[in-house]
């Protein structure tokens, strides 16, 4: 590659005795892993500098399936995220590590990245930032479907109706209630990315977990794991 490079480390793992293998997301080449040699060393330049949520501008050389880090600096100071809100920005991280292909430009949800991880920095609550984001990344995914016109009838979606979610065909207005079951004004929501009331946020929690599904494959995610502690004592 030519120049540095906009990136950010979502993953970092120890290789040999002082090398890590990074897991990097870029703005101009997407996802994919570098080997940062002597970067563990006591006197390396690199020491602290490859963490996860600092803006880092890197260059790398090679061409094979991990190219070697020549150069990295931060942009600026890591992010604040701290407690669960720093749990949710790992949950995002692993997201984009499981879902993306590597060496696969997605240079706007490169800045989809940015703006969830500056959103999650400043929320109390950290879920209207995932679920944007989640139905951002859907999105660059090729992820398509109609929340506002029943897949049925082709009419506009009414606030007062339910709608059945089909996979691969949208939503049919239907009376059945069950766990694919979604109000008008809920799915009106989604597709604006605005939630106003809990139900509005919890309806898009349950459809992206539905839809990212597909893509995550069987395997739990471990971010999410962190979160079981602090829902147990809420529910105390």
């Amino acid at each position: 590659m030519e120049g540095l490079q906009r990136c950010f480390v979502l993953h970092y793992r120890h290789y040999s005795e002082t090398s890590l293998i990074l897991d990097v997301f870029s703005e101009d080449y997407g996802r994919l892993t570098l080997l940062a040699k002597g970067a563990r060393r006591k006197r390396s330049n690199l020491k602290g500098t490859l963490q996860p949520f600092t803006p880092l501008f890197m260059k790398w050389s090679g061409k094979g399936s991990m190219p070697v880090l020549t150069h990295a600096e931060p942009i600026s100071i890591g992010l604040p995220l701290r407690s669960y809100i720093l749990y949710s920005a790992m949950y995002v991280n692993e997201v984009l590590a499981r879902v993306l292909e590597n060496h696969t430009p997605y240079p706007v949800l490169f800045l989809d990245y940015l703006n969830v991880l500056r959103e999650l920095a400043q929320a109390d609550n950290p879920e209207p930032a995932l679920r944007r984001f989640e139905l951002a990344l859907l999105h660059h995914l090729g992820y398509g479907i109609d929340f506002l016109h029943c897949a049925g009838s082709g009419l506009a979606v009414d606030d007062r109706m339910t709608y059945n979610y089909r996979e691969q065909r949208g939503f049919i207005a239907s009376m059945k209630i069950t766990q694919l079951t979604f109000r008008g004004d809920e799915l009106k929501a989604i597709a604006a990315r605005c939630f106003e009331t809990p139900e509005q946020l919890r309806a898009a929690k349950r459809f992206t977990r539905m839809a990212l599904k597909p893509y995550l494959g069987s395997k739990p995610l471990k971010s999410r794991e962190l979160f079981l502690p602090r829902t147990r004592s809420i529910r105390k």
